[in-house]
């Protein structure tokens, strides 16, 4: 069994024009809502063997954040480039390379991607994913190259405003 939460980085701030999209940081509220959205996974007693990120500085805070409230340790948070600017088949292809011996990952990206992602894996619809936002999905499979929609179960939907 595989289990993959697929999470929409928190709210970023657009108030420096001088940093490019990818520099862009967490504002006030996104620095509130992933911490919030790590204790509720927390409060599930998830426990993840991997967290991987975009590079984008507003989706490794959110994941440096969400690694903090589930007491994960801040250097195995791996950074995956092709998950910035992803579209599905590149997102795909990243989980379906993720070491087999991690059974529980999470997975911080952008949107519109991660939503149509989500959409993609799960036999339940997912809405529009809002900022800071978490699907989680179990697969019915021993390694993760043979994660697909047909041994996926949808488990939960969680995002910010259900605090």
């Amino acid at each position: 069994m595989k289990t993959l939460y697929l999470m929409r980085h928190a709210k970023s701030s657009w108030s420096f024009d001088d940093l490019t999209d990818k520099e862009r940081p967490l504002n006030d509220r996104g620095r509130d809502d992933a911490p919030a959205m790590g204790q509720a996974l927390a409060k599930r007693q998830i426990q993840l063997n991997l967290l991987v990120t975009s590079p984008a500085v507003r989706a490794l805070s959110t994941a440096a954040l969400v690694a903090r409230e589930l007491d994960y340790p801040p250097e195995r948070v791996e950074v995956v480039e092709p998950i910035y600017e992803a579209t599905v088949p590149d997102l795909l292809a990243v989980v379906r390379q993720l070491p087999d011996p991690a059974d529980s990952v999470l997975l911080v990206g952008h949107n519109p991607t991660i939503t149509e992602f989500a959409n993609i894996l799960s036999p339940s619809s997912i809405p529009d994913m809002p900022t800071a936002a978490i699907v989680c999905l179990k697969f019915n499979c021993a390694r993760w190259a043979e994660i697909d929609r047909a041994n996926a179960e949808y488990y939960f939907y969680d995002h910010p405003k259900n605090k």
